[in-house]
């Protein structure tokens, strides 16, 4: 399965995302490849960060920022089980591209009315690509929800009608995400038991159960 985390914003934690996803499914014993596909080079900074450390390889982290994803793609996932793209922000070529080759789309955003606004680009992109692959299947993931704030519930029942419709797994903000970025580590590996791996794993197991 390809899936591709794309939005036109950035800051919305599709690199976090994308790699802890990742790391679930390979800790289940899938083969998994992240494709970065955004020019800052997040997850291949995340991957070269664990090899300075010594620490093992879980899963491939390539480098392909270009226009021509949905030709690399397929051969790619042909060798994996799942491949994950972590899309670029404001690079409508790029995202256009992961959009022709996904299975499934995934569009990260924070409970807030401005990524609400800033997701409609991508929604626009997401219309295009369906021209050409009707039926493509997208949710949006709700990432970096602040525990019980009026806001976070508000956009969440706005949200309860969207097309595209929001996936049930929601992702907190949670300082272990930063530390994991820091170190080359997934939150599971950093701590086990927290929170934030169980809402990665509950958000797999969702997106899992979408698979065509």
């Amino acid at each position: 399965m390809i899936v591709a985390l794309v939005n036109q914003k950035g800051g919305v934690g599709k690199t976090t995302l994308a790699l802890h996803l990742a790391g679930r499914w390979a800790g289940k014993g899938k083969r998994v490849v992240v494709v970065d596909a955004d020019p800052q080079g997040s997850a291949l900074d995340w991957s070269e960060q664990r090899a300075r450390e010594g620490v093992a390889r879980l899963f491939g982290v390539l480098g392909l920022p270009r226009e021509t994803l949905h030709r690399e793609l397929p051969a790619i996932a042909a060798d994996a089980d799942h491949v994950i793209v972590d899309g670029a922000p404001r690079i409508a070529g790029v995202a256009r591209s992961a959009l022709l080759a996904a299975d499934l789309v995934l569009i990260p955003a924070t409970p807030s009315p401005l990524d609400g606004w800033a997701s409609a680009e991508m929604l626009r992109l997401l219309d295009e690509a369906r021209v050409f692959r009707p039926g493509l299947p997208a949710r949006m993931v709700l990432n970096r929800c602040a525990a019980r704030t009026v806001i976070a519930r508000e956009i969440a029942e706005a949200l309860a009608e969207h097309d595209p419709p929001v996936l049930g797994a929601r992702i907190g903000q949670r300082v272990i995400f930063a530390d994991a970025a820091r170190t080359g580590r997934l939150a599971e590996e950093l701590d086990p038991g927290c929170l934030a791996a169980a809402e990665i794993a509950a958000l797999a197991a969702e997106i899992e159960g979408l698979a065509p």
